[in-house]
């Protein structure tokens, strides 16, 4: 018999300045609720959650960004209720935001996401590894993009977790463009990946059409999903956040590639599929067997080597 799960992606329309946490909480809470009118047990929410994408913009004052933007403690107060309303409905859900920390006497900044079980515990702990955009000032720029600046590169690895009768992975936005972080999670046998992500509809640094970003968001998903058979689940805050456009597009990609769910909007909106967690056991034991059809010796270039260099063969 197989295992359903039904997942729903809970895309949040655009967080500005001067919205709250308590406001972007109350917005994730009705959300849950929705999600629960659909008969989700399992939420994907998306990357930093309760702000705004401040990356955007250089901001000198470091306490500033922290008191504005960081999470000191997850769940909060102000934060808090989400994490009840899932326990009340017995829910899980995966949530991204800034992290400030301290460890070994030295504070520390990452963009993470953590899974949370139906009974409101958080199970595992992500730190995105793959920061895109720039630490430098780009004054002429039309916007910023300061990921680097503000997150240290994730240091937690590519893990999974055993949750809700399934394997579970986590990745965060521009993970998604790197097809290393599905490899690892899928060696370790994922069956579901959930990735939330903020992406400007415009390119930052040479002139693409919109129309294009989207497009490589799409085919992306379908291509990781399908080439480690696992399910996915994409989702965006999007819209015109503090006159700042990102396209939304949430999405749930089953193992065979095929887009079963789709958001229309860039506003709130939940999209839900009844996900069979066994409907990659086919291509596990084929075609993407990795014991029988993987050859690692003929990989590592992968890992010796980090920027491209030409190495033609002689003869």
């Amino acid at each position: 018999m197989s295992r359903h799960l039904r997942i729903a992606a809970a895309q949040l329309g655009p967080l500005h300045r001067s919205d709250t946490r308590v406001d972007a909480t109350q917005r994730l809470v009705n959300l849950l609720r929705e999600a629960h009118t659909a008969g989700a047990k399992f939420v994907v929410f998306p990357e930093l959650a309760f702000t705004t994408f401040f990356p955007r913009w250089w901001i000198e004052d470091q306490a500033e960004v922290d008191r504005l933007y960081f999470e000191e403690t997850m769940p909060s107060a102000q934060t808090q209720p989400l994490f009840d309303e899932a326990k009340k409905l017995g829910i899980g859900f995966y949530i991204g935001y800034a992290e400030k920390t301290l460890e070994a006497g030295q504070v520390r900044r990452f963009n993470t996401a953590i899974l949370v079980g139906p009974d409101g515990s958080i199970v595992g702990k992500y730190r995105k590894i793959h920061l895109p955009g720039h630490s430098d000032h780009k004054p002429q720029a039309a916007f910023q993009h300061l990921e680097k600046k503000y997150f240290e590169v994730g240091d937690l690895g590519f893990r999974v977790w055993k949750y809700m009768n399934t394997i579970a992975g986590m990745l965060i936005c521009n993970d998604r463009r790197w097809p290393e972080a599905f490899r690892v999670l899928a060696l370790q046998g994922a069956e579901l990946v959930a990735l939330g992500f903020n992406t400007p509809s415009e390119n930052l640094h040479y002139p693409e059409p919109p129309a294009l970003r989207v497009h490589h968001h799409l085919i992306m998903a379908q291509a990781m999903a399908f080439q480690n058979a696992t399910w996915l689940v994409e989702t965006a805050k999007c819209g015109f956040e503090d006159g700042f456009r990102m396209f939304g597009n949430s999405l749930i990609v089953a193992p065979t590639g095929e887009i079963v769910a789709k958001s229309v909007t860039e506003q709130d909106e939940v999209i839900a599929f009844n996900c069979d967690l066994d409907l990659a056991a086919d291509l596990k034991r084929t075609m993407f067997d990795f014991a029988r059809h993987r050859r690692p010796e003929h990989y590592k270039l992968i890992v010796e080597r980090t920027g491209a260099e030409v190495t033609p063969a002689n003869g």
